[in-house]
């Protein structure tokens, strides 16, 4: 089988070519420069002289709050013409097996916790990143019409908060878990005696280290249709990918601190938001058909230090 997936260069996209290479399979990749995903005709014209049999699109414009907040724009536009472009020509070119991944931003900011698949647009969106979470569910919903209308095999799973080796350190535009480790690991460096971290640090959140969601992405797609289709709803058919315990942002920072061995102050600047005050998948659809996170927290977050440390040139600025 001859696999395209889009996004390899990402950190989730790396996760699952380096389970795919260790499988053994062939898999196509497309560097940005060389393949623009928000170029309708460029990706028509390749997917026509690949023709792969499957397509794993990992490949997202993505960032924290701050991101999302300042680059609303950015975000809709390019994540909805990379999930229109991929996931149409993929089925012009005769591709019946896809998988996309999205987030579990999608989820309303009141949604019930644990979230449940069911809870999809059964309410308003946290706001500061509404434009993502909206292109998210275009994407969900595109694998759907495609599966009713044309018979497709087109799969969507929705990962919690994810970190591990390739994450983006950037100091504003990363997420929570490697923006707090490398202000950690700079303030160490610095010798300074005091961490200062958005919020209250109230908020709870779960995260799922990267190895493991390439695992529970490739057990999703590997799944035969029929098991598939009798844990999922046609109207419905996303499946949520999480750990299964969620920690405050608080509790995190001590455990990011004690790793990077820093031992000063950690304060809170209350005058910024906390965004959503929970978010915890519920992941019994996926339990159910056999897969569960096996990386704890302390240990991914060591092992993401440990990566972090050796490539301290390369980490995105």
């Amino acid at each position: 089988m001859k696999y395209y997936l889009a996004g390899h260069r990402g950190m989730v996209g790396g996760a699952i070519l380096r389970q795919l290479r260790g499988r053994g399979a062939e898999v196509i990749t497309r560097t940005h420069a060389e393949l623009d995903l928000t170029d309708q005709a460029a990706v028509r014209d390749f997917m026509r002289a690949e023709r792969p049999d499957c397509v794993i699109l990992a490949a997202a414009r993505v960032g924290g709050i701050h991101a999302n907040d300042t680059y609303p724009a950015d975000f809709i536009y390019e994540n909805l013409m990379i999930e229109a472009n991929v996931i149409h020509q993929a089925f012009d070119a005769g591709v019946t097996r896809l998988l996309q991944l999205g987030s579990s931003c999608i989820y309303p900011r009141e949604a019930a916790q644990p979230m449940a698949e069911h809870a999809l647009l059964t309410g308003p969106l946290e706001r500061t990143n509404e434009p993502y979470a909206i292109a998210k569910i275009a994407g969900i919903k595109l694998c759907e019409s495609y599966n009713r209308q044309h018979g497709a095999d087109y799969r969507s799973v929705m990962p919690t908060n994810l970190y591990g080796p390739g994450d983006n350190f950037h100091p504003e535009n990363s997420h929570v878990l490697p923006a707090l480790m490398r202000r950690f690991h700079e303030a160490v460096q610095d010798g300074r005696d005091s961490v200062t971290i958005w919020g209250t640090g109230a908020p709870r959140r779960e995260f799922l280290h990267v190895d493991d969601m390439a695992r529970a992405s490739l057990f999703v797609l590997d799944l035969d249709p029929a098991t598939y289709r009798a844990h999922t709803d046609p109207m419905q058919s996303h499946i949520n990918v999480g750990f299964g315990q969620d920690v405050t942002i608080a509790e995190l920072a001590a455990m990011i601190a004690e790793v990077t061995g820093f031992d000063g102050e950690i304060a809170f600047d209350t005058s910024k938001p906390d965004g959503t005050m929970r978010k915890l998948m519920d992941n019994s659809r996926l339990s159910d058909m056999g897969w569960n996170a096996s990386i704890g927290l302390k240990e991914g977050i060591a092992d993401t230090y440990r990566w972090f440390l050796e490539h301290a040139g390369e980490v995105r600025r």
